[in-house]
């Protein structure tokens, strides 16, 4: 087992004061809450537009990079599998960038961030009751189990085939849903 600081370097979210502020032709995106979803998606075409103020060079998105998102009732991690644009992370997120010297896949972080030991964790050291929060310390200090990069490989494997056959069950949902509609539609207005 290994501590989290000891695996990846984190830092915070660009540091917005305030609403971050749609400029449109900005020279830079942001990803909010808004804008990722447990499934580990990047909804990269509703991101704003904004320009950075501020001295502090921005820590710009990365493929690869590692988002946990640190505020509200779900504290998950999700890998950036694209980085189509200049753009940063809101300061409703940690960004792990896993150390060059760490035998790590950013996919088996991001998995092993949303597994239940470490979400029984991140539910026990939670803050704030009317928006949970998790302390950059609390999240350096979760401890981790780190196979082979092999074994590292096989469960991201997994847990990518898992994410496209619920993806694909949800789709088939949607078109019943659907076919259902069409089939009512056509008999309530034959009855008329």
């Amino acid at each position: 087992m290994q501590r989290l600081i000891e695996l990846v370097d984190i830092h915070p979210g660009y540091p917005f004061r305030g609403k971050v502020a749609e400029v449109p032709g900005g020279r830079a995106r942001v990803v909010q809450m808004k804008d990722v979803d447990k499934a580990g998606y990047v909804y990269w075409d509703k991101l704003v537009r904004t320009d950075l103020q501020g001295r502090r060079e921005p820590d710009w998105l990365q493929v690869d990079d590692v988002l946990f998102l640190l505020r509200g009732n779900n504290n998950y991690a999700l890998v950036l599998r694209d980085a189509p644009f200049p753009v940063v992370a809101s300061p409703h997120f940690f960004l792990l960038r896993v150390k060059s010297s760490v035998p790590l896949l950013p996919g088996f972080l991001a998995w092993q961030l949303n597994q239940r030991s470490a979400q029984r964790y991140f539910d026990a050291s939670a803050e704030g009751s009317w928006q949970r929060s998790i302390r950059r310390g609390i999240l350096e200090n979760l401890s981790l189990a780190i196979p082979d990069v092999e074994t590292q490989k096989s469960v991201v494997g997994l847990a990518d085939a898992v994410r496209l056959e619920v993806e694909a069950h949800n789709e088939l949902i949607a078109n019943r849903k659907q076919m259902l509609n069409s089939v009512a539609s056509k008999i309530l207005n034959t009855r008329r």
